[in-house]
């Protein structure tokens, strides 16, 4: 079965990343490269637009805002693969990841960073712990067995507008996989190589940003557990 399958790219200020990680998407595999530059103050968009990638500007700065505008720019494709910009994910990796979506063995699949190859350095003890202790309560709250919820994934362009994401800030990863839960859409993870990331990370790699994206990630799951 032939799909469309557009990747989209959030960035804020990863200008020395950004061009090495749109080139590594496998030629011919996908039908465009949506770089969402969330923001930046450094060459970012330049970098990207030179690497091959269609560049749009979201000013509204937050990792979900990023996310929902490149969304939203790719909607026409069957298939949405979304990564990281810092080169910690590798676009190379990226049949891995879509192939369960693109034979409809699943809607959404997660990259796991916790079940394949981490680069030694590439993500500390407490985010592995707090990714851990995320998927847990996950799995106690709402039945879903993965066993990671990084960035690395791939979702049907049909099954994400369903979901009606809200989050726009560091909880849109555990919220799409709550309401695809909720949605009794088909859920898996699959192992994959982590790489450390270019640059010093806007989450892990400060104090707030743990903070922050540790509330939402335990907040989120609660939130929706009631909701209509």
């Amino acid at each position: 079965m032939d799909v469309n399958i557009s990747v989209v790219i959030p960035a804020c200020n990863e200008a020395r990343a950004i061009g090495k990680v749109v080139g590594a998407v496998p030629a011919g595999r996908v039908r465009e490269i949506v770089v969402v530059d969330n923001g930046s103050t450094d060459d970012t968009a330049k970098q990207a637009n030179s690497a091959g990638a269609r560049v749009i500007h979201e000013p509204r700065r937050g990792y979900g805002s990023a996310c929902l505008a490149g969304a939203r720019a790719a909607r026409d494709s069957d298939i949405l693969v979304f990564l990281d910009g810092d080169h910690s994910d590798d676009p190379r990796q990226l049949d891995i990841v879509a192939l369960p979506v693109i034979q409809d063995r699943a809607d959404l699949v997660i990259g796991s960073r916790l079940g394949g190859k981490l680069e030694q350095g590439a993500m500390p003890l407490h985010g592995r712990l707090g990714n851990r202790l995320i998927v847990m309560l996950l799995r106690l709250l709402y039945g879903v067995r993965i066993s990671d919820i990084g960035s690395f994934r791939a979702i049907k362009s049909s099954a994400l507008f369903d979901l009606n994401m809200e989050q726009l800030t560091y909880g849109w990863p555990v919220e799409m996989v709550v309401k695809a839960a909720r949605h009794s859409l088909r859920i898996q993870s699959v192992p994959i190589n982590y790489r450390k990331r270019i640059g010093t990370s806007k989450v892990t790699g400060t104090l707030k940003g743990s903070l922050m994206a540790a509330y939402y990630m335990f907040l989120v799951p609660l939130k929706y557990l009631w909701k209509n």
